[in-house]
């Protein structure tokens, strides 16, 4: 997508910013690549500095109260201080990379509803800052983290729905002040004993930890208690994983313990649990694809929306009138 807008602080006449991405579809620990075109209005100006920055809706507590704020977790300085002349045109290349922790937004072609990443342009002139519109980047799932979709699809769960929550996951070592949550609903076998299965990667240069948290259900236990498990795996290893195996082991033993013994630290995702392969019985095999598990439990969560809609207006639409973190 293209955007153009005029600055404000300059008034009429002012110079005008263009960002292009080459291809708006990256994974985390990507690069996206693209150009500023910056092009010079009606008098000589001078730049201060341009400046690409990744946005994001983040869920945000407030004491008792949640709320959605605007985040940036991700900025690059394109071009530092230079002068533009008037009607004067300068493209400025960029290459931009994509944070490991990276919200996924899409998987297999459908937007995961309530996922949205842009990458804003800012340009700052005369201590004044115009901070424009925003593109739409699509952030697609590492090999790794589709095969623990898959197993999710092979075993049964059904998509729920997506968000970023603001905090950090105990025991591990994350740069962003935020995870994503990808809840599903559990398999047939595991009704009336879990509530829903909430999926979480991080991700970085040499691998991933896969990090689950099962709200159980109250009454067949004492009472309704959440249990934690991690899987930390290079990215090789996770290739050749039975993700299938070790997700249905870890909520078999979780489904039948009476009590958990194992506290919930730093407010998420606090046990870790096993790593290996599981072997023995997977009920729930031969689920739906993840695609068709996203697209078939958003028309749940969603009611009408369309999965993969197009960004119509980024600056209104796509984030609102929320504050900006």
């Amino acid at each position: 997508m293209v955007f153009k807008k005029l600055l404000g602080a300059l008034g009429i006449g002012g110079p005008s910013v263009d960002t292009v991405l080459f291809d708006p579809n990256t994974q985390p620990g990507g690069v996206l690549s693209g150009e500023v075109r910056i092009q010079g209005g009606d008098r000589d100006v001078e730049i201060e500095q341009v400046v690409l920055g990744l946005v994001t809706r983040v869920e945000s507590e407030h004491g008792d109260h949640e709320r959605n704020v605007n985040a940036e977790f991700h900025r690059l300085v394109v071009q530092g201080r230079f002068r533009l002349s008037a009607k004067e045109n300068r493209n400025i290349p960029f290459q931009f990379q994509v944070p490991w922790e990276t919200p996924v937004t899409d998987v297999y072609g459908q937007r995961l509803p309530g996922m949205t990443i842009g990458l804003r342009t800012e340009l700052a002139v005369a201590s004044a800052v115009d901070k424009g519109d925003l593109d739409p980047v699509f952030v697609h799932p590492l090999p790794a983290q589709e095969r623990v979709l898959d197993a999710f699809g092979e075993l049964g769960f059904r998509f729920r729905s997506a968000d970023v929550e603001h905090g950090r996951i105990a025991g591990l070592h994350q740069q962003l002040p935020f995870f994503q949550e990808i809840e599903f609903l559990p398999p047939h076998q595991f009704a009336g004993r879990i509530n829903e299965i909430e999926l979480t990667f991080v991700a970085d240069a040499h691998g991933m930890a896969v990090v689950l948290e099962a709200d159980k259900r109250g009454g067949f236990f004492s009472s309704g208690q959440d249990a934690f498990g991690r899987f930390q795996l290079s990215h090789q290893d996770s290739m050749s994983a039975d993700w299938a195996g070790m997700i249905d082991g870890w909520l078999h033993e979780i489904a039948s313990r009476r009590q958990s013994h194992h506290g919930h630290h730093g407010g998420h995702h606090g046990y870790e649990g096993h790593h290996g392969h599981h072997d023995g019985h997977h009920g729930g095999r031969g689920g739906m694809g993840v695609g068709g598990m996203v697209a078939a439990g958003a028309a749940g969560v969603v009611g009408g929306m369309v999965l993969g809609e197009v960004f119509e207006d980024v600056g209104e639409s796509f984030f609102g009138d929320e504050d900006e973190g």
